[in-house]
């Protein structure tokens, strides 16, 4: 989740502030997670048409560590700013995941948010309310965009192991070959 804001001269701001915290949360992780997110948001150069003028899209993430928070301030939060992740080196299903779609509550695999790993930019992408895609064989379509899930089939490069076949242990989306593409900010 995030605030928008229309900044004279032709700009959409979308502002966001990640709070971390839980057993594996740390500085260093705090930052590597807002600086993957805005800098991934803001590396296609977005647009988007608002009233008929067109405008570009600029994210500005904040974050900080808040190693006490308690859940009770996560559950009286009203503040559209703030996103709340607790970052362990366990999670059930073994991956990262946000409460629900346009949520500002999630967990995060510590393995998962490694430099580089995308993880963080597309979690955001679903507290921002974006699904995962339905079509998930991308063989054939280059790079996916930041949205696709773990286990999408693309082509050999862009694996785990370029030498295995598509669909077996291997052989799909290595995460850190997502991006954010333009088409993806036409929300």
């Amino acid at each position: 989740m995030g605030t928008v804001e229309i900044i004279e001269g032709g700009n959409i701001l979308i502002s966001s502030h990640i709070i971390t915290y839980g057993n594996a949360a740390d500085e260093t992780i705090t930052e590597r997670i807002r600086n993957e997110i805005e800098a991934m948001w803001n590396e296609p150069h977005g647009t988007t048409m608002y009233r008929g003028d067109q405008y570009s899209i600029t994210f500005k993430i904040t974050a900080e560590l808040k190693s006490g928070v308690n859940p009770e301030e996560i559950m009286a939060n009203d503040n559209p700013l703030n996103n709340y992740f607790r970052i362990e080196e366990f999670a059930h299903d073994n991956i990262s995941f946000v409460d629900g779609l346009g949520c500002n509550t999630g967990y995060f695999k510590l393995e998962n948010l490694y430099e580089g790993s995308t993880t963080a930019a597309h979690e955001y992408g679903h507290t921002l309310g974006l699904d995962h895609p339905t079509d998930l064989d991308l063989r054939g379509r280059g790079i996916s965009g930041i949205m696709y899930p773990r286990g999408t089939l693309v082509d050999l490069p862009f694996q785990y192991d370029p030498s295995k076949p598509a669909g077996v242990t291997g052989g799909t989306m290595h995460p850190m070959y997502r991006k954010v593409k333009r088409k993806t900010l036409h929300f």
